[in-house]
């Protein structure tokens, strides 16, 4: 697949069921996972990262990606790093070792490096299935 609208990524619940429909859809295009995210309003991912027993309570996976809509908060927990805001028609990076907070609803496109968001997406799941619940963001 070496080209997909944005509008017609497939829906991630398809493939991790522990996300909820609509919020990502997405695909694998060579060594990146593609994403248009949807947060439907605000969210701190700080608990759903520790419950998924993420190493640190963090994000182990890069993100790079455009804010479409809304804004977020990427913030460095046990570092002396300042929060940073990513707010509709910015572009982003967000290193591993981080936590987001989504303020308001926000949509972005995101490019991940394919195996750390398929381990990301993994300690997801593994949460939802001890919570017995939704995992997700």
């Amino acid at each position: 697949m070496p080209a997909v609208n944005l509008n017609a990524l497939p829906d991630g619940h398809e493939r991790w069921a522990h996300i909820p429909p609509g919020v990502y859809s997405g695909c694998q295009l060579g060594d990146f996972e593609v994403a248009h995210v949807r947060i439907p309003g605000p969210l701190d991912c700080t608990e759903h990262y520790r419950q998924a027993g993420m190493p640190g309570g963090v994000c182990n996976c890069p993100h790079y990606g455009y804010v479409f809509e809304g804004r977020m908060r990427c913030t460095y927990p046990g570092t002396d790093k300042a929060d940073e805001i990513a707010s509709a028609g910015d572009i982003y990076y967000w290193p591993a070792g981080h936590v987001l907070v989504y303020e308001t609803a926000t949509v972005c496109f995101e490019l991940n490096p394919a195996a750390a968001f398929h381990d990301f997406a993994g300690y997801g799941a593994r949460a939802a299935a001890h919570t017995g619940g939704d995992g997700s963001p």
